[in-house]
């Protein structure tokens, strides 16, 4: 890729690098539907694509139906994930008229990994560690269980699939021995790019400087890989802080999860 100059260079790389095929996972059982890559993760199942372009109103609706039929043989709720610039327009609208609820509206970030790769500073009795055993992604999950008052067990498992595929780390920030907060970085092969998820923080050790840590060392472990920069789909609490790290937006994505209807 070349020099990039702004926002809509950078929106440009994301869609032609990240989306649809580049959404697969080797670790994760994956198959295709026309544009559509269809990832079938622990927790629920995942819809992704570059672009719907060309599709009729009549072709779009069926696809949306196919997919709705695929994931209710499976007995899984899954997630078709839109973004603010995609066509068609009204595509939120027929989703929810297909029985989708949308989820919280995140936006799309884009930085450049070398100026965030920066020694992190954390408190003095929170480290900082890479983590690939079983029992710590258990461990993950359960303070994820706390943070979101739900169970998250399913990320354990997730977690330890992403690990064995060879294009994830995970980081885990400790004190005592106590998981306070984690974050795990996915290395894209082939593209500039390396996505960087999580950071919950348990609401004792928020505002003490570990998500912008933990930030810093995957910025540091992508530059080591070869990435240019790293992606993150924020929240409302998380974008502040990432854009005044350098993050800039690009567009924003919402997720609209189908689920099986009860028994």
């Amino acid at each position: 890729m070349g020099r990039v100059s702004g926002p809509s260079d950078l929106l440009a790389a994301y869609d032609e690098q990240l989306r649809g095929q580049a959404e697969s996972d080797s670790a994760v059982e994956t198959d295709y539907d026309g544009p559509l890559v269809r990832v079938h993760y622990h927790h629920r199942g995942f819809i992704g694509y570059r672009s719907l372009e060309g599709l009729s109103d009549r072709q779009l609706d069926a696809l949306i139906d196919r997919q709705i039929t695929h994931f209710a043989e499976r007995g899984q709720a899954f997630e078709w994930k839109t973004r603010g610039h995609d066509w068609p327009s009204d595509l939120p609208e027929r989703l929810r008229a297909h029985g989708f609820e949308p989820e919280p509206r995140e936006t799309v970030l884009i930085g450049v990994a070398a100026r965030m790769a920066v020694d992190p500073i954390v408190p003095d009795d929170v480290t900082v560690r890479s983590v690939r055993a079983d029992e710590d992604m258990r461990r993950i999950a359960a303070m994820e269980s706390s943070v979101w008052d739900e169970d998250w067990g399913w990320l354990a498992d997730e977690l330890i699939g992403l690990i064995a595929g060879g294009h994830t780390e995970v980081l885990v920030a400790e004190s005592m021995d106590q998981v306070v907060s984690a974050g795990w970085i996915v290395y894209k092969p082939g593209t500039d790019f390396a996505g960087i998820w999580g950071g919950s923080t348990l609401r004792a050790w928020r505002g003490r400087g570990i998500y912008r840590a933990l930030v810093a060392r995957r910025a540091q472990l992508a530059v080591g890989h070869g990435y240019r920069f790293l992606q993150v789909d924020a929240s409302d609490d998380s974008r502040p802080i990432l854009q005044r790290l350098g993050f800039v937006a690009v567009t924003t994505t919402t997720p609209y999860v189908w689920t099986p209807p009860a028994s």
